[in-house]
């Protein structure tokens, strides 16, 4: 799995095109979308017009989808799978995930049903170990490469490594300097479960999608953070440059996004400094407690 990825949940349509072609063009070669991001046919469309044109092969590519919370039954999973991978334009998948340990009611296809009361309607018969047994048959059915799991915490994870024939390969978790999940990441570690951080800039950009389903977030200013902007002044660097490449030096993979092209290659370019002792000890310390969380999942009660 690449060390950084272009991330791409709430991109969609042209905005989408012109940052995955900044991305490809900048040396990004891991691309993370979930059926739920609603998106995974424009990604085909542009990885096709890529390997189509002889830019790139589908072997210098790693692409990651998600098993969405209204498909969180063992049943669901090959359909969801393969309808994914139409939209792509692949044979398979390097990574599949299942997005959330929850799952939601399927309400007529709805990505996230809402009740009268206005709260999310959840299914409260999922079935982890059962979800898992249809996940390893995507890797035996060579849809997938590798299956692993998101949002999950130390429990959850136990509980599925202690059932599976095929171990989780990737967890991706909430993680910013705010949020650093130290005793998450080193269990994975420890493991052999490679961690990927979403939220690494703590989502600025998120707030518009918890309005419309009704919760209300703290969104954090990590770029406007004391620490984050004395350490980018020294290396000549920008805060989310300092962001990615704290998690980076720890081994988490990034799946940063953006909409500006510009921004899209500056946050690939982290790759030409490094932070000393010293300043991963100061970001390190930054790690809140309790911590501060943006895509809380007790916002989801059941």
């Amino acid at each position: 799995m690449p060390i950084i990825g272009l991330g791409t949940w709430q991109i969609n349509g042209e905005d989408l095109e012109i940052s995955l072609e900044a991305a490809l063009e900048s040396g990004y070669r891991s691309i993370d979308t979930a059926t739920i991001y609603q998106n995974e046919d424009v990604i085909g469309r542009v990885v096709k017009k890529w390997i189509d044109a002889g830019k790139l092969k589908r072997e210098e590519l790693y692409i990651v989808t998600k098993l969405p919370p209204c498909f969180m039954r063992p049943e669901d999973v090959e359909p969801c799978l393969r309808s994914s991978l139409e939209k792509l334009q692949l044979d398979y998948v390097d990574l599949y995930l299942i997005h959330v340990p929850f799952g939601f009611k399927n309400v007529d296809g709805q990505m996230v049903p809402v009740t009268e009361l206005g709260v999310v309607d959840l299914d409260m018969n999922t079935d982890h170990l059962a979800i898992w047994k249809m996940m390893e048959e995507m890797v035996d059915k060579h849809l997938t490469r590798d299956i692993g799991l998101s949002n999950f915490n130390i429990p959850q994870i136990r509980r599925v490594l202690s059932r599976s024939r095929i171990p989780p390969a990737n967890l991706q978790v909430e993680l910013h300097v705010l949020n650093q999940q130290n005793e998450l990441v080193n269990y994975c570690k420890r493991n052999h479960i490679s961690v990927t951080s979403y939220s690494t800039f703590a989502s600025p950009g998120c707030k518009p999608f918890f309005d419309s389903i009704g919760i209300e977030v703290y969104i954090p200013d990590l770029f406007s953070d004391p620490v984050v902007k004395k350490i980018a002044e020294t290396h000549g660097k920008n805060p989310a440059q300092v962001l990615l490449r704290h998690m980076a030096q720890k081994g988490i993979a990034v799946i940063p996004k953006s909409k500006n092209p510009d921004r899209v290659k500056s946050n690939f370019d982290i790759f030409d400094f490094v932070l000393n002792d010293d300043e991963m000890k100061q970001l390190n310390n930054l790690n809140a407690d309790p911590p501060i969380r943006v895509v809380d999942m007790t916002m989801f009660p059941g």
